[in-house]
């Protein structure tokens, strides 16, 4: 697969998503009829996109909201609803900020410490409402605040991080020990972020019920082009998906995939299911819901690291409700809403009756796909040529 791209050095060719298609097979199924739903850890779910744990995008109410709808919205535990009492009012600035100051801005937010108090409260309204209470953090604090989330009824813990895996070698700290959280923790753990096999393969190991795929792909994520690091999602998910149907047949313990970030159009989201992804997790397209916190703004989660940002405030809008943006009615051209409604319409087409039936999609190399045809949509700037 890999070809040289230079003395003793060799390269593989990797695929997003605007570089593929999908393509029908001979039966097509009525849209209706499929079956959209995923299960983590043995908890069934209708609607299988997570909404990401960024600022912008989850807070109480749209937790709840989302939890009405069938799907998972994942709250950030390191961000503004756990360090203020009254998060609006830092909201409120970060959406008022000019593109010069927003960073900077966000940096000096951030440095007020989480308030642990702050965690039970945050988990504790979700379950109040009888939402879905999934919550995130980074590895450092994962075991201090795993403890207050199981006793405050938190039903899923995710540990995230740029780059996750079994092995992390530091002198300056210690690090965690993925193998014991998992046993210890008594609510089901996910895992993110990684993109290889072997590293996917290592961490299903850990006994992880959940794992995240995708490093830097992000639409308000800057990895890639502050670090260099990075696997085009298609070729990310499919190699993750090799390695779960691996894991599967050796030890019969099924951990669903999370393709995690890259996805702006429901195209995007049906291409990520045919790569072997188990459901997906995004954030701008909620980021524009009239229900999320961000007031049209989105930004990364590491874009208030103090030294090294890796993330930027990006205006997005607020173009529809939550539940228009999951089932419509789509009220704008893009592709952005109505995500459900696309994905059935697409397994229908291609003869899918479920997730795991997507898997076997046909997927063919198509750089073309965006452009062929559509020389009116990018003059106009609408549809496909946005």
């Amino acid at each position: 697969m890999a070809e040289w791209i230079g003395i003793n050095k060799r390269a593989r060719r990797c695929y997003g998503f605007d570089e593929v298609a999908l393509v029908p097979g001979a039966e097509t199924i009525n849209p209706e009829e499929v079956d959209v739903g995923f299960e983590i850890d043995g908890k069934a779910f209708n609607v299988p996109i997570l909404a990401a744990a960024m600022d912008g995008v989850v807070d109480v109410g749209f937790a709840i909201e989302m939890s009405k709808l069938g799907g998972i919205a994942v709250l950030n535990l390191d961000g503004v609803q756990t360090r203020y009492e009254n998060p609006d009012v830092v909201l409120e600035k970060i959406s008022k900020a000019s593109n010069l100051k927003a960073t900077e801005l966000i940096q000096s937010i951030y440095n007020t410490p989480v308030k642990e108090k702050l965690i039970s409260k945050r988990i504790e309204q979700i379950k109040d409402k009888k939402g879905i209470a999934v919550v995130s953090c980074i590895p450092a604090h994962a075991e201090s605040f795993a403890r207050i989330a199981v006793a405050s009824g938190a039903d899923i813990f995710v540990v995230q991080s740029t780059v996750t895996t079994t092995k992390h070698v530091s002198k300056e700290y210690k690090s965690l020990d993925l193998f014991k959280f998992c046993k210890a923790t008594k609510i089901p753990v996910i895992l993110g972020n990684c993109v290889t096999y072997e590293t996917t393969l290592a961490l299903m190991e850990t006994g992880t019920a959940g794992l995240l795929i995708g490093i830097g792909p992000g639409t308000a994520c800057t990895t890639r082009g502050v670090l260099g690091i990075g696997v085009p999602q298609v070729t990310a998910t499919i190699d993750a998906g090799a390695a779960r149907d691996f894991y599967y047949k050796k030890t019969g313990r099924y951990v669903p995939i999370i393709t995690d970030g890259g996805m702006s159009r429901g195209g995007d989201i049906c291409k990520a299911f045919a790569s072997g992804a188990d459901a997906v997790m995004i954030g701008s397209n909620f980021a524009r819901a009239k229900e999320a916190p961000g007031r049209g703004y989105h930004w990364g989660m590491a874009t208030s690291h103090v030294n090294l940002p890796r993330g930027t405030r990006i205006y997005v809008g607020a173009t529809g409700t939550l539940k228009e943006i999951l089932f419509g009615p789509a009220k704008v051209d893009d592709g952005s809403q109505n995500l459900i409604g696309a994905l059935k319409t697409s397994m229908g087409s291609l003869g899918a009756l479920n997730i795991k039936e997507m898997h076997n999609v046909e997927i063919i190399i198509a750089p073309s796909i965006q452009t062929e045809g559509k020389i009116f949509q990018v003059g106009q700037r609408v549809g496909m040529g946005k």
